[in-house]
């Protein structure tokens, strides 16, 4: 499993997450590994992503276009068309500022909020990137968790959304008969 950590080099002069680190069509395609980037990305990010796991400071336009798997973490802005032809995986937005719904493509997905479930996976990801990349970001996340965590957003396809379900469904009428 491929392992993907980017970050200025400890030298520099600027801030990471206000500039671009990673360039367009970043992870197109990907299908397996994590990746944890301490700046921004440009468009096309984790596009026809179908495995990778991702957390990023910021994107560009059409990020997670035609995603069919994985899962991606955006600790920041995120350009238009955010989502538009997702089938399955899933991403959760810190829209701090509230301007993810604007961006957001609604044709296939939602805007969920989270879950307990969700909440954790999130936080253990937010604490991978820290602990990956020293981000300033996911310090300050993670130092005021419970007033952060209610800024998130999951998008969610539907389509996937409801296969899981059936299938939850279905191992809950298994489990009952096995009882039975």
């Amino acid at each position: 499993m491929l392992h993907f950590m980017e970050h200025p080099p400890k030298v520099a002069v600027y801030e990471a997450k206000d500039n671009m680190i990673v360039g367009n069509v970043a992870f197109y395609g990907a299908t397996s590994g994590k990746s944890f980037i301490n700046g921004i990305a440009g468009e096309r990010f984790c596009v026809r992503n179908s495995g990778v796991t991702a957390v990023v400071e910021g994107i560009g336009d059409h990020g997670c276009e035609y995603m069919t798997g994985g899962r991606v973490v955006v600790l920041g802005e995120t350009g238009r068309n955010f989502g538009a032809g997702m089938s399955g995986g899933y991403a959760f937005i810190w829209d701090v500022n509230k301007t993810f719904k604007a961006n957001f493509n609604p044709e296939l997905s939602d805007i969920d909020p989270l879950n307990d479930a969700d909440k954790k996976e999130l936080k253990g990801l937010i604490q991978e990137h820290f602990d990956n990349t020293s981000s300033s970001i996911a310090k300050e996340i993670l130092k005021k968790w419970k007033v952060q965590e209610k800024h998130f957003k999951k998008v969610m396809p539907r389509d996937f959304k409801r296969v899981l379900l059936e299938k939850k469904a279905e191992a809950s009428k298994a489990a009952k008969a096995e009882l039975a």
